[in-house]
């Protein structure tokens, strides 16, 4: 008999640009690995403005533009019911962080913090939000994000072997 797979949740506050993003690489990153029977992915926000709703149009292009696909993900508001089904809830930053904080129950025995902790060489420890700025804000969040998924990855299969 197998083993649940290890859940992971992205969260960032409209689940239109980073967390979505950062569900797109990580699930590619596990497909990757032929590991999708062992990791399942999924993202939301703190937010309720874009439920239902495709990522950001920019979010999408450059995502694809490295090779990653989107086109399939739908906002979602977090509900306090992710906290009994995901084992890793990463924010994109400090505020949706105690947002998430805030909703946690005391019996959460999961792993709750911030998503660029995975990425240890990282000069920032916060995914910027690109909703507001330029194109190449997408790039940067991608730059942070790839990272940060490599380094969640070999967390979880470090964790899985143990």
């Amino acid at each position: 008999m197998s083993a649940a797979p290890t859940q992971v949740l992205f969260v960032c506050l409209g689940n239109i640009c980073r967390s979505p993003t950062a569900h797109g690489v990580f699930e590619a990153r596990v497909a990757g690995r032929g590991l999708q029977s062992r990791i399942a992915v999924d993202s939301c926000g703190t937010g309720d403005w874009h439920i239902g709703h495709p990522p950001d149009r920019r979010a999408r292009a450059e995502a694809a533009r490295r090779g990653y696909d989107l086109e399939h993900l739908r906002a979602r508001q977090v509900a306090a019911a992710d906290f009994g089904r995901f084992d890793y809830i990463l924010a994109m930053d400090n505020s949706n962080l105690r947002d998430l904080q805030a909703m946690r129950p005391v019996d959460f025995a999961g792993h709750l913090g911030l998503f660029l902790d995975f990425a240890p060489g990282a000069e920032v420890r916060e995914v910027p939000d690109p909703y507001y700025g330029e194109d190449d804000g997408f790039a940067r969040v991608l730059d942070l994000i790839e990272a940060a998924s490599d380094g969640l990855l070999e967390e979880i299969l470090r964790a899985g072997s143990r």
